[in-house]
């Protein structure tokens, strides 16, 4: 049973959650939130095709960008997170990227970008940053969650988050195919320090 007085990260880390800095610990604290800051969006060419067929079902970003202004916006209803992101770009056009997250077992979490599609990854505390590593797509059907090896789909997720500060974090997200390479990447420095709307 989850605790609702500690978030969905609290929990999974455990005891690591003291070693994190204020400012990941800020991220990740209960209750609603909203942060800003300024992302990079990266892929080659040949992944275009792919990432607007994903986008259409909800997954990731099909747009490149540099210091593009992002808002992040988060809240629980039950045992979710909510993440809501905008980003906007130079030519007035704007996209958002909806998701959720979920505990599984242990230090695994699940971030799910439409009702059937889920990435599960681990999180641990190295240092001061904290990481996200994939473990397998996921497809829900019903109860049922049937787990797609990454090398099947996009490829090894890593994030990696470190704080810049007490109130400023770095984030770095890549996605990387054992046949081709860094397929998606996308980073951004964000400060914590914008309440909750």
């Amino acid at each position: 049973m989850n605790n609702p007085t500690k978030s969905l990260m609290q929990q999974a880390l455990g005891s690591d959650w003291e070693r994190l800095p204020p400012a990941l610990k800020a991220h990740y604290r209960a209750g609603p939130m909203r942060e800003t800051g300024l992302m990079d969006i990266e892929y080659p060419r040949f992944m275009q095709p792919v990432l607007s067929v994903l986008r259409y079902c909800g997954a990731l970003l099909n747009r490149r960008g540099q210091q593009l202004p992002t808002v992040v916006e988060k809240h629980v209803v039950g045992e979710r997170q909510n993440w809501l992101r905008t980003i906007h770009f130079p030519d007035g056009r704007q996209i958002q990227f909806k998701s959720y997250l979920v505990a599984d077992n242990g230090n695994q979490l699940i971030e799910f970008v439409n009702p059937l599609l889920g990435l599960k990854m681990s999180v641990r505390v190295e240092g001061e940053r904290l990481h996200y590593d994939g473990i397998c797509f996921v497809l829900k059907l019903g109860n049922i969650m049937l787990p797609i090896p990454e090398w099947l789909a996009l490829g090894h997720t890593k994030i990696v988050e470190e704080a810049m500060c007490e109130s400023q974090f770095r984030m770095d997200f890549r996605l990387t195919h054992p046949l081709f390479g860094q397929v998606f990447r996308y980073a951004g420095i964000f400060d914590t320090r914008e309440r909750a709307v």
